[in-house]
């Protein structure tokens, strides 16, 4: 499209002060090459965009959040729902579990790539695409009347999310400035923390009433209730020029796939030989040398990479992503210990285990929105820190109280601290990845750092179930390991004779995902300070 000599184009029917992440007043972001340091020209409408005085950033927000809320709960809402799945599609253990990870995989892989989409056809428009696929799946999974029927329906799911995931953060990006961004990304942190900790109770108490088939038919009217409002309240932003690196497609997403497949899968084949000379560790390896190939890739391609390396010469953004991975593995593999005792050893039903998660939510929920408040004016880096570290508190206060016959409010204590800390974590972090991010590459740089986070929870899924194996192998009497897992895979309560060595062996299994966040929280002391931004004096905020 043509236009005037001076006349830059930025995210059209927007004030400058909603257009926010559209330009960067930040010096040192404009010398790291991200950003202009002064306002762009005047704004060039284009068709078919929204005006100025109908955009309402916060609206657009809460319809997108009711979407990434749903999609994050299918990654932890099936694991209390295995068992019914086993008995009502007559599957064993090996192929139910490719439901969980059917899901993860289709929803990790390609990120990077539906990042990038975003940016090239529109946020809104990939969003409400992934959307729809993710609700027909959804009920694709309900009506499944075969294991197979409703692995091939997961996947489907798995790519819809992938689809919706990065644009919320776009979105985020695009709408509001940096300096009013820590509320918004406060809200969609606690969406986050919350969707990942009320997945097993929701998941729990629609088995316990209504049967395994409803947690999928639950997406339906929501997915519903979703896409209208997203079509509704979230602005059609301006659609940035792109070439589409196909090599760069092809090489992220075979070098995804290859390491995911093996981390997530690893344990089902001993991390030995899966079929005639292809094993675990050669597909792990093997992901590794394609993903260096496509950091190569991306380093050369003459014209635009898929992921531009630019976006990591800004220390906070490449910090932020380091920080989210371990959050990723710590809160993934905290869940599947404490589950487990609270089912195995203290008799509870999913329901009544999921209730023990109560105040992890209810902490995050409603702290994390100040919190985003707070990192508008104060440093991010002190929260995820914190955060970090009281995560890490936690699960050692699970260490020494994870023993048989253990009082239940007890158990609370530290559960209210991991609320407190997600409060802390989530937002801050996305915060302090987006503050610096051009408008044009919004969508790489989200799709960068949900790729982070899920590797994270693959990476921590699959520690934590390797760890729990041998642990339970060195706690349980001799001969008893191997009957002790079977019991555990089945759902059923554990003979009193072996409480104690099963419960050992899962408080041990806690200080995993506590080592990793007390890595994470010495990593995120190394971001720096934002600058403030120099704003306009006379742009007006975002409409609540």
């Amino acid at each position: 499209m043509w236009r005037p000599r001076g006349v830059r184009a930025v995210v059209p029917g927007l004030s400058r002060a909603d257009v926010g992440g559209a330009w960067n007043n930040d010096p040192a972001a404009t010398a790291r090459g991200q950003g202009p340091a002064t306002p762009p020209g005047p704004i060039v409408s284009v068709k078919g965009t929204v005006s100025t005085s109908t955009i309402k950033p916060w609206p657009a927000l809460w319809s997108l959040v009711i979407g990434f809320f749903m999609i994050l709960i299918d990654t932890t809402i099936v694991s209390v729902a295995n068992p019914a799945i086993m008995r009502g599609l007559d599957a064993g253990v090996d192929r139910v579990l490719w439901v969980t990870s059917a899901y993860l995989l289709a929803y990790a892989v390609p990120l990077l790539v539906t990042g990038r989409l975003g940016d090239r056809f529109g946020p809104k428009r990939v969003y409400l695409i992934g959307l729809v696929v993710f609700t027909v799946a959804s009920a694709l999974c309900g009506f499944s009347g075969s294991i197979e029927m409703l692995i091939v329906a997961r996947v489907l799911q798995g790519l819809g999310a992938s689809l919706m995931t990065p644009q919320t953060m776009a979105v985020i990006t695009r709408t509001f400035p940096p300096d009013r961004r820590g509320a918004a990304m406060g809200l969609w942190g606690a969406t986050a923390g919350v969707a990942t900790l009320v997945g097993p109770l929701l998941g729990g108490v629609l088995v316990d009433a209504f049967g395994w088939e409803w947690i999928f038919f639950v997406n339906v009217p929501v997915g519903i209730i979703g896409f209208v409002l997203a079509a509704r309240f979230v602005p059609t932003l301006q659609i940035q020029s792109h070439s589409f690196d196909i090599l760069g497609v092809v090489l992220s997403a075979v070098g995804l796939f290859l390491i995911v497949f093996g981390i997530q899968e690893g344990a089902s084949y001993d991390w030995g030989v899966i079929v005639g000379p292809i094993s675990v560790w050669g597909l792990i390896i093997a992901g590794v040398v394609v993903l260096v190939g496509f950091v190569a890739w991306q380093a050369i391609n003459p014209k635009e990479p898929l992921v531009p390396l630019s976006l990591f010469r800004d220390r906070n953004f490449s910090v932020a992503n380091l920080g989210i991975t371990t959050m990723g593995f710590a809160v993934t593999s905290m869940s599947l210990p404490l589950i487990f005792f609270y089912q195995q050893v203290l008799g509870m039903s999913p329901t009544q285990s999921a209730l023990m998660t109560m105040p992890m939510a209810l902490a995050s929920g409603g702290l994390a929105p100040l919190v985003g408040r707070l990192t508008d004016r104060m440093n991010p880096r002190t929260f995820a820190a914190t955060g970090l570290a009281l995560f890490a508190t936690a699960m050692v206060l699970f260490w020494v109280l994870i023993h048989p016959g253990q009082n239940i409010v007890l158990l609370l204590l530290p559960s209210l601290l991991l609320g407190i800390a997600n409060s802390c974590i989530w937002g801050p972090l996305s915060q302090s990845a987006t503050r610096n991010l051009p408008p044009a590459q919004a969508g790489a740089g989200s799709g960068v750092y949900n790729t982070t986070r899920q590797f994270g929870a693959v990476l921590g899924s699959a520690s934590i179930a390797a760890l729990m194996q041998s642990r339970i192998t060195a706690e349980l009497p001799a001969g008893a390991g191997a009957s002790g897992a079977a019991t555990e895979l089945s759902g059923q309560v554990l003979p009193a004779f072996l409480h104690d060595g099963f419960a050992a062996a899962m408080g041990q299994s806690m200080l995993l995902p506590g080592a990793v966040a007390l890595l994470g929280a010495i990593v995120v002391s190394f971001m720096e300070r934002p600058t403030p931004v120099a704003r306009p004096a006379a742009a007006s905020t975002p409409a609540e």
